[in-house]
């Protein structure tokens, strides 16, 4: 592939990987976030192909391959049935209304820039170059977790956080070892699951998942 097309198609991905945090920002609707994060994983999944034909890695095609299916598939899926469990979920009263939320994740973005400037200046290459993006997502799925009163919303920002981290993995080192990324995966696989039956708990015992009516239970 020549370089030029590999290194625009990197920036198309690496854009659509931004473009899906901000929109779960957005969006309130829980079953619509979990969409967001699947397409994530693929644009996650995207970059690692593309890095792997750049550097021509067969281990870092076996990393992409293992990401696609945890992070586009097997996670949503799970996120999925617990979601079954609270149809029609959405976000009523989050911490921060949605402008704010795009407000701050601008800033967020911009500040990912200023601080990944060195890291970038060390090694100009189109993958050192994005590497902001994945540090934006980061600090974008902190701002969920933070902001979002639901427990799987919550849940979702963490796992951007993750995506952020394994994006930066990528783009900062050409590819990360096999058993590194799908260890961390694997475990947030298992969280995930420690979710859904949590909240399976929670909702024939309580009814809502929300944590402000859980705080009142509690109070």
């Amino acid at each position: 592939m020549p370089a030029d097309l590999s290194s625009q198609l990197l920036n198309l991905a690496c854009g659509l990987f931004l473009l899906t945090a901000v929109g779960v920002l957005w969006l309130r609707q829980v079953s619509a976030l979990i969409t967001l994060l699947a397409v994530q994983g693929l644009a996650l999944t995207a970059i690692a192909v593309l890095l792997a034909a750049q550097h021509r890695s067969p281990e870092t095609i076996a990393v992409a391959v293992g990401v696609g299916v945890l992070k586009a598939g097997i996670i949503p899926w799970m996120l999925r049935r617990v979601l079954a469990r609270v149809p029609d979920a959405r976000e009523t009263r989050p911490l921060v209304n949605v402008s704010a939320s795009l407000l701050a994740a601008a800033g967020l973005t911009l500040l990912a820039y200023a601080a990944a400037r060195p890291l970038v200046a060390l090694a100009p290459s189109a993958s050192a170059g994005a590497t902001p993006v994945g540090f934006a997502v980061v600090l974008i799925g902190f701002l969920l977790a933070a902001t979002r009163q639901r427990a799987i919303s919550q849940i979702i920002g963490l796992l951007l956080v993750d995506n952020g981290i394994a994006a930066v993995a990528f783009l900062a080192t050409g590819g990360v070892p096999l058993v590194v990324e799908l260890g961390v995966s694997a475990d947030l696989a298992l969280a995930v699951l420690v979710l859904q039956i949590l909240t399976n708990r929670l909702h024939d015992t309580f009814g809502p998942t929300d944590l402000d009516e859980l705080r009142e239970l509690h109070d």
